[in-house]
């Protein structure tokens, strides 16, 4: 693998587990609109990184699309209110990691979320200034792969990496044609992997090294 120009995260499981408060704005929307379902944190682990309709045809099978669209829309209004409040738990060392890689190397985060996820998340965790630029499954309903090559050219980046903790990260690195970083400490699991740490300051030693 060739030296880094940038650095693109995933979020989730990345960065930060914000699982509880995810699972919480499902539950608020069921107990709204009468439906007779709770939604518990390792079920919705499992799905972390999945693109929204996804998740939705999971978790709403009996519905026909309309009605589940109605559902995840009220869903992500939750979760926009819960976010600044509840946040979630960011990983040990992230915030310090990011200071420092970011003297180095241009930032990114780029996720399978909603729009305007990752920018409340950046506010909560207080690392503007770190993130060059940022880009959200809910901006162009497009996959993974198709939005890291996108960023590249946005930025004219010439050798990023993706950084992100499951195998679905590593396919779409793949396909975008940029090297996988895998945290093991998220929630995946993969062995296909150009480069591997099992915590932020590992990561960070390791590229501010190079």
């Amino acid at each position: 693998m060739q030296k880094p120009d940038s650095l693109i995260f995933d979020m989730d499981g990345t960065l930060w587990d914000a699982v509880d408060t995810y699972a919480e704005s499902w539950n608020l929307v069921f107990k709204e609109f009468d439906i007779d379902k709770t939604i518990t944190r390792d079920e919705l682990a499992g799905m972390v990184g999945w693109e929204g309709k996804k998740v939705i045809g999971v978790l709403m099978p009996e519905f026909d699309e309309a009605r589940q669209q109605e559902i995840f829309t009220a869903v992500m209004e939750n979760r926009r209110m819960l976010l600044p409040e509840r946040g979630g738990i960011l990983y040990d060392g992230v915030k310090e990691g990011l200071k420092q890689l970011a003297e180095k190397y241009p930032l990114f985060i780029l996720s399978n979320c909603a729009k305007g996820i990752i920018r409340l998340f950046i506010d909560w965790a207080g690392i503007d200034e770190h993130i060059t630029d940022e880009m959200a499954h809910g901006i162009n309903f497009m996959p993974k792969h198709h939005n890291i090559k996108l960023m590249a050219e946005n930025h004219q980046l010439k050798a990023p990496v993706y950084i992100g903790d499951t195998a679905g990260d590593g396919e779409q690195s793949r396909q975008a044609g940029v090297p996988f970083v895998f945290v093991s400490y998220g929630f995946g699991v993969t062995d296909d992997y150009d480069l591997k740490f099992d915590d932020f300051k590992s990561l960070t030693d390791y590229f501010m090294s190079l």
